[in-house]
């Protein structure tokens, strides 16, 4: 009967959101009947629903391969990488936005820093290649011309979880601000005026005030970011690695490694990766139950659900 009562008293927010909900359960929950497609083999000519059952079958090739453990353990350290420097670069840009008073210059800086968003990753790299490729990539050049040692750089495993990080956040940093800066415009002018007549500086109320109001939001969007800790960005990775097997030890994930695998595979491919892509889903559903139970623990208002 409550629920009933709800929808009668917002029945117009409800239709309002009713799109939304269509679009969700169309594009998001109906797909997810597709993961008995990892208990199966699947063959197109049967169908879904005709394919055979095998079980967990599936998972063996991922399992019983002998670099499962790596390249799960790599997808976590990238994305940390990520995470950890994607919140604070853009937590960083927000600020530094947020103090700039002018409007046009703010606006033609948000545009600046928003810009290598929409920049194709296939652009990015041929950028990199530019950049890093042998003898005659440009911070090879500039090291000869300051005496230093020249770098392998595709040869040279170890620099590449930082140099992709680096990309990362030159890439995607700029656009994560704008949640932070539209969160900021929220915050009632009437603390930092508080805080001027007790003669806070710009800093203390940054430290003090903005950020401690812009937890919440750090929280939630970080609680997001978990959630696909065990998905790697495989635009980024193999668009820049590629099948370049030399860094394969510091750079390969689990989506590089079963796209790799599946190329060599011609049977039962649909249904290997339908395995991977459920253990990664199932992964993230445990990893944010158990951050979201964890920032409960900690501070209850701050939790996602």
């Amino acid at each position: 009967m409550g629920i009933l009562q709800e929808l009668r008293k917002n029945k117009w927010l409800y239709a309002m959101s009713l799109p939304v909900i269509v679009y969700v359960f169309i594009f998001s929950y109906l797909p997810m009947s597709a993961h008995i497609l990892a208990f199966k083999q699947f063959i197109p000519a049967k169908g879904l629903w005709g394919s055979e059952w095998v079980g967990l079958d599936n998972l063996t090739f991922f399992f019983t391969g002998p670099d499962w453990l790596g390249v799960t353990l790599n997808t976590i350290y990238l994305n940390l990488l990520f995470i950890v420097s994607g919140t604070v670069c853009s937590l960083g840009i927000a600020l530094l936005l947020n103090e700039i008073h002018h409007s046009l210059i703010k606006k033609v800086t948000q545009s600046l820093v928003i810009l290598p968003h929409f920049i194709s990753i296939i652009v990015v790299n041929l950028m990199v290649m530019n950049f890093f490729n042998g003898q005659d990539g440009m911070i090879n050049s500039l090291l000869k011309e300051f005496g230093f040692q020249t770098i392998s750089w595709f040869q040279t495993p170890e620099v590449w979880p930082w140099l992709l990080t680096i990309i990362f956040v030159w890439k995607g940093a700029g656009w994560g601000s704008i949640i932070y800066l539209a969160t900021l415009t929220g915050f009632s002018e009437e603390y930092y005026e508080s805080a001027k007549i007790d003669g806070a500086k710009r800093w203390q109320q940054i430290w003090y005030i903005t950020l401690p109001l812009l937890r919440p939001t750090i929280i939630v969007l970080t609680l997001l970011s978990l959630g696909r800790i065990f998905y790697g960005d495989f635009g980024l990775i193999y668009g820049i690695i590629g099948d370049n097997s030399l860094l394969f030890n510091s750079t390969d994930v689990i989506d590089t490694y079963t796209y790799r695998s599946l190329r060599s595979t011609n049977m039962n491919s649909y249904s290997n990766a339908a395995a991977v892509a459920l253990f990664q889903s199932v992964m993230g559903l445990i990893t944010i139950l158990f951050f979201n139970w964890f920032v409960r623990r900690v501070d209850n208002d701050s939790k996602l659900f």
